[in-house]
């Protein structure tokens, strides 16, 4: 398809918008002929990186505008390779006469709702498509040739080498699962503080915990990474519910990554590990989906930073944990708010009455009283919410 030469393959416009014919007055920007359409492009990136495209890119920009001529770099490709619909489109011309499209583009801004002869078939195609489990893409099709997988053959090995009347067999085979996994799902862009005390917030959730989100991001302003476990439907219900929302959308700094369903079991360490590793701040703050920070612990947690010296002293920062058992709650918006809350019982130390050994060490009789942090002894069965340094083991 690509010359040794060619390192980029684009389609031509399937419209005549750049001919500047649709209408009196349509002065469109300058192309030559119809241009390229460039929502889908080819890359052949080894290749790239040999010729050191970073600096070769705008060389070429600046060379090749000078003389509008075209470029040896890119080759037309088939128009199969990205079949444009838009209200003008001249796709039709196209794929009337191939069976096998590769690349359907929705190119128009009105996406799923352009004028198109064809728009219900495609739209139809594409819903379809949305609902697949795309883990099925990741199996060989049987009576398919292909060449052998020996990183396949090894996991069957390693799998047959399992005692299946283990009782923890089940567990033990999740092990070996690579769960498919889409970073920042959604656009992120954020730059940590210079001064070396930006912290995030490290969650993971499920599908039922939706409704969390929107209430973390009133409550902490800080970049929050999130890894969210859903199937590639759910995944497709996550995007329309975070569009749909002002307070999601006016975020930048909330990064999504999306680990899609495979197997049995909840992969609560996976998740936390995925959202840990996307963190670009020096300090997390490792919560719970189900939790609400204070208003203004972000701001806290950086002054503390200083206060307490982390950059130079292997510490973790506890921040006690309660909860209530009403539908609804005045949050407290201070300390002694909080504490005139546990006193009528419309707050209780997190699950005291369940799983007291979980947030014992916390000592929540000295905490009543503090005034500055204080140092706590670990204990077997401690479970708190702490930050800590991104780089801690």
């Amino acid at each position: 398809m690509l010359s040794r030469q060619q390192v980029l393959g684009l389609v031509e416009n399937q419209s005549d918008w750049y001919l500047g014919n649709l209408w009196k007055n349509h002065r469109p920007w300058p192309a030559l002929g119809r241009g390229f359409n460039t929502g889908v492009i080819l890359l052949l990136l080894d290749r790239l990186r040999k010729l050191r495209w970073e600096q070769m890119w705008r060389l070429t920009a600046e060379r090749e505008l000078m003389s509008m001529l075209s470029t040896s770099l890119a080759d037309q490709l088939p128009c199969f390779w990205n079949v444009q619909l838009s209200d003008h489109t001249r796709s039709e011309k196209c794929y009337k006469d191939v069976s096998d499209l590769k690349v359907i583009h929705w190119n128009s801004p009105k996406k799923l709702r352009v004028k198109n002869k064809h728009v219900e078939f495609f739209r139809n195609l594409y819903l379809t498509f949305l609902e697949y489990d795309g883990n099925l893409l990741r199996r060989e099709l049987f009576g398919c040739p292909s060449e052998t997988d020996h990183n396949s053959e090894n996991l069957q090995k390693t799998l047959s080498e399992l005692d299946e009347d283990d009782p923890c067999y089940e567990f033990r085979r999740e092990r070996f699962t690579v769960h498919r996994t889409h970073l920042y799902f959604l656009h992120y862009e954020y730059e940590a503080a210079s001064d070396n005390t930006d912290v995030t917030l490290v969650a993971q959730l499920s599908m039922d915990r939706l409704q969390m989100l929107e209430a973390i991001c009133k409550h902490w302003e800080g970049p929050i990474s999130l890894a969210l476990y859903l199937s590639d439907a759910e995944a497709q219900q996550f995007l329309r519910y975070a569009q749909g929302s002002d307070v999601l959308m006016s975020r930048g700094n909330v990064g999504y990554h999306i680990v899609y369903k495979e197997g049995q079991f909840y992969p609560v360490n996976l998740l936390r590990n995925v959202a840990m590793q996307q963190v670009n701040t020096p300090y997390m703050f490792l919560s719970d989906i189900d939790f609400l920070p204070m208003y203004g612990l972000y701001e806290y947690l950086r002054k503390s930073v200083v206060q307490l010296d982390m950059a130079n002293a292997k510490k973790a920062l506890v921040v006690p944990a309660f909860e209530t058992l009403r539908y609804r709650l005045s949050y407290p918006k201070s300390k002694a708010e909080l504490l005139s809350q546990l006193d009528m019982g419309t707050l209780f130390t997190f699950r005291y009455h369940v799983w007291t050994k979980g947030h014992a060490p916390t000592n929540f009789a000295k905490w009543r009283t503090a005034t500055t942090a204080y140092r706590v002894q670990w204990e077997a069965d401690f479970e708190p919410y702490v930050m800590v340094r991104r780089d801690s083991p």
